[in-house]
């Protein structure tokens, strides 16, 4: 399988597991570096083929989220041709409407 066909494989599981109901930390959103630094602490410490958690300790959604609706299109971390969440301790494909508690601009 190539990587682009991975990536939609992996990309479909979690949109899967969303549509499914799979609960997730939005709040607290962290607010200062410290607390930022806490989340990415606790997403180190996971195995790296453990998905579910990283979603769920990440806080994702699949849809906007919050006052402003922000969503991974304008994250940061997100690369938009590749449909990818940059963040070293994620590193999984997001559609640009999804969104997570590690949001940054």
């Amino acid at each position: 399988m190539s990587a682009k066909g991975k990536d939609e494989s992996l990309l479909q599981r979690i949109a899967d597991m969303m549509a499914e109901g799979l609960e997730t930390q939005t709040e607290p959103f962290p607010e200062t570096e410290k607390e930022f630094g806490a989340i990415l602490t606790e997403l180190r410490q996971l195995p790296s083929d453990d998905l579910r958690s990283k979603l769920v300790i990440s806080g994702f959604v699949d849809h906007p989220y919050g006052p402003e609706q922000q969503r991974c299109l304008e994250c940061m971390y997100y690369l938009v041709h590749r449909k990818w969440c940059d963040l070293p301790e994620l590193s999984v494909p997001v559609e640009p409407h999804w969104w997570c508690r590690l949001w940054r601009i």
